[in-house]
């Protein structure tokens, strides 16, 4: 730092410690535990008895500043001579086992992460082995110093949150750039849409001028309310287009897919939404300043042309004004209701009902214009149709839901039965009903199995709403399950009621289960089939009645409590195509999910990694193995990188096992690298370069390292802490040269913007999943 900068600096520090410390010029241990925001006491405990030099039991300016100061602008061996007094808690000069094992401890609760007490012992002493260098049974700091020299990552920055809490605020100099929407990368990933928005301007244009030319008798404002009316004509019948789901599939197939802007047609949808709600609006401003003008000349109340059929305006006698105030207020309520707020807050049903009011909207309109219906007709038997073919193959291919899994974080694994018509690509979604969660409502979701995985297919359900936190409560109870048939009802009702008693209890003693006669029920409990006593225990409760004769009356088969067979009526409308539909023609293929946003990619990456089996078969003659490099007429990919962005551990477990086979898929490295690399991130974990989690990830990479393991998740793949630097992550990508990279993202627009603004700035393909 310059004179000048320090002299910031210190005024910066001055007025934010008078900020802290109130009228006593001193800041106590809970002021600076608050200031410092720290979660576990120990590092704001160990940070304040060193930063209070005198021992006073506060923290005076003099002794803030010189503190600071060296984790500021101090050497690295200061920095390094400061985390060693952290980690010695006694004093001694040296750490021991316990010390180390108290401060990992500790780094584990800052970084929210949940480890058994074995692992934490197996980390504290994969950490103690490396760094006591002479076995002596404790660690100097000339041995912690040594230690921290193999990580160079952490000693490029090394801080805690203090430093950076009392830091200058960071005087950026004015650099001129290109604006984002002018550069060459942007108009090469959106060429399509741009184009697409063009043309769509020019037609309402078009349409606009021609249509008030033909009034130019009527004066200025009937001229600008024919003109938004025939613009009105067109978009109103446009954004149904764009929502033909299944018209749009079936164009992702063709080369259409390299002209139209079909992975932006929801935008597109919201666009032409936005367009209505403004030409409705002056459209019906402009035909209430004509009113009132006709007021002066006429016989009639402005209310009488509003409300009232009197004047004999519109195409069917007096019914322009009334339909125009109806379609008006309708407008209004849809676009309030379509928002961002309050679909993603949790009120989904309401954006679902009121959207539904575009049937009257049509409705109204055909009554409201006299040239709509010539607009609407095509397009409106198009929709129809796609109504009426979605309505009875959903209907007639009624499925069930045969297997739920409760996942952390509320999250709702479904297993469906599959229909052997029903045919998708990897990354669809389909939209569902299940009547006995609400009888009308559909709700759509992304397929996480693939397409090779002929039995059934998979969805993952985050509770964020309304019906989805009912689907969730209502797979809780079991009771409610015990109501449906289960797997093994068609068997046990076939039996004969005189033999099912005995035929129970014969079952339960040759499975080493529990039967107990009553005189009114024979109860088995606990059955445990052979089949499935290799993975995990099965328990199946039957209840039968037997006042009449052993009568089944209560099947409920469970593999724990919260996973179990069941038989749940549902409906499928789908599939429908995504923007992940062209992965297979990438040569470099990015794949970012950020928490729940990995559920089209589970179904991506196992029928990649399917394919990618299949091209590696080995030749039964020789055992020759063809390379990775090998294409073939289904998959030009040569390199998958998968990033999974999640908040905290739990969520993890959603996918683990997927994961884990996957790795296991390519045990073996490839000449040329890994075919399919994986990259986890945990933004709740602390980052390597904070004092208060350094430790902790420096024993997370040795454990990892020693068995083969990483300690969080499971996987081979090691969890990285904090969030992915972008900039760096796709440089890595680039400097790779596997081919052209298209990114494919699913998760909150909010990264969305950040990861496609990288993605122009390197030249990449950027596709986000959007259905909703």
């Amino acid at each position: 730092m310059s004179v000048d900068d320090d002299a910031k600096w210190l005024e910066w520090v001055t007025k934010q410690f008078e900020n802290i410390a109130g009228e006593d010029k001193e800041i106590s241990l809970e002021e600076f535990k608050t200031a410092l925001k720290v979660k576990e006491s120990f590092f704001a405990e160990r940070f304040f008895t060193l930063f209070d030099s005198d021992g006073s039991g506060s923290i005076s300016l003099d002794e803030l500043l010189k503190a600071l100061n060296l984790l500021t602008h101090g050497s690295e061996t200061d920095k390094l001579r400061f985390l060693f007094q952290v980690y010695d808690v006694d004093g001694s000069g040296s750490i021991d086992p316990d010390e180390l094992r108290i401060v990992l401890k500790s780094c584990l609760r800052e970084s929210a992460i949940s480890l058994p007490e074995e692992k934490l012992d197996d980390l504290t002493m994969a950490l103690f082995e490396s760094a006591d260098k002479d076995s002596s049974g404790a660690i100097t700091f000339e041995e912690l110093k040594e230690e921290l020299e193999n990580f160079p990552e952490v000693m490029e920055n090394l801080t805690i949150s203090a430093a950076n809490w009392l830091k200058p605020p960071t005087t950026e100099k004015y650099m001129r750039q290109t604006p984002r929407y002018l550069t060459r990368a942007y108009w090469h990933n959106n060429s399509r849409k741009l184009l697409f928005m063009c043309c769509y301007i020019l037609i309402n244009i078009f349409l606009f001028t021609f249509a008030a030319m033909k009034h130019t008798s009527f004066g200025g404002w009937v001229m600008l309310a024919k003109g938004c009316g025939q613009c009105l004509n067109f978009n109103c019948t446009f954004i149904g287009v764009l929502m033909l789901r299944r018209c749009l599939t079936w164009l992702r197939a063709t080369w259409m897919v390299r002209v139209l802007p079909l992975d932006q047609h929801v935008l597109l949808h919201q666009l032409v939404g936005f367009a209505i709600f403004g030409l409705s609006i002056i459209h019906a401003i402009a035909h209430v300043v004509n009113f009132v003008k006709l007021t002066h000349v006429g016989t009639y109340q402005l209310w009488e042309y509003l409300f009232t059929t009197r004047p004999g305006i519109g195409w069917i006698y007096g019914t322009a004004s009334i339909t125009g105030v109806i379609l008006q207020l309708l407008i209004i309520l849809m676009l309030i209701c379509s928002s961002t707020f309050v679909r993603r807050s949790g009120h989904f049903e309401v954006f679902y009902w009121t959207h539904l009011s575009y049937i009257w909207v049509w409705a109204l309109l055909v009554l409201h214009g006299p040239n709509f219906w010539k607009w609407f007709v095509v397009s409106g038997f198009l929709f129809l149709m796609e109504k009426i073919v979605g309505i009875t193959v959903s209907r007639i291919g009624g499925t069930q839901v045969v297997e739920v899994n409760l996942l952390p974080s509320k999250v709702t694994h479904l297993v469906i039965k599959r229909s052997p018509f029903f045919h998708y690509k990897p990354g669809d979604y389909v939209y569902v009903n299940i009547p006995a969660i609400a009888k009308y409502e559909w709700h759509p979701f992304t397929i996480s199995s693939a397409p090779e995985q002929q039995d059934t297919i998979w969805l993952h359900v985050r509770s964020l709403g309304q019906w989805t936190n009912q689907l969730y409560e209502y797979f809780r109870q079991p009771e409610l399950l015990g109501n449906e048939p289960k797997r093994l009802t068609k068997n046990l009702r076939n039996m004969k009621h005189q033999k099912c008693a005995q035929h129970l209890c014969n079952l339960a003693a040759s499975n080493d289960s529990v039967a107990t006669n009553k005189e009114d029920m024979v109860e088995l409990t606990s059955y445990k089939p052979r089949q499935h006593r290799q993975n995990e225990p099965l328990d199946i409760n039957v209840k039968l009645d037997g006042a009449d004769g052993p009568q089944l009356r209560e099947v409920s088969t469970k593999l724990s409590d919260n996973h179990r067979y069941c038989n749940i009526k549902c409906y499928i409308d789908g599939p429908y195509g995504t923007p992940t539909r062209t992965i297979f023609t990438s040569e470099h293929a990015v794949l970012i999910g950020a928490g729940i946003g990995i559920t089209p990619f589970a179904s991506i990456l196992q029928s990649i990694m399917y394919r990618y089996r299949m091209r590696k078969q080995n030749c039964p003659n020789c055992s020759y193995s063809w390379c990775e490099n090998v294409k073939d007429n289904e998959m030009s990919l040569r390199k998958v990188d998968f990033i999974w962005i999640n908040r905290d551990q739990k969520s993890f477990e959603w996918f683990v096992s997927l994961l884990t086979k996957l790795e296991m898929d390519q045990a073996d490295e490839e000449p040329q690298g890994r075919f399919l690399e994986m990259h986890m991130y945990m933004t709740s974990a602390l980052s390597k370069n904070d004092m208060k989690a350094l430790g902790l990830q420096m024993a997370l990479d040795l454990l990892a390292k020693k068995e083969n393991r990483d300690s969080i998740t499971g996987l081979r793949t090691r969890t990285q802490p904090g969030r992915p630097d972008w900039s760096k992550v796709f440089q890595k990508i680039a400097e790779e040269r596997k081919g052209k990279v298209h990114v494919f993202f699913c998760g909150s627009p909010v990264l969305a913007k950040t990861i496609k603004a990288q993605c122009e700035h390197f030249g990449f393909k950027f596709y986000k999943e959007n259905f909703q």
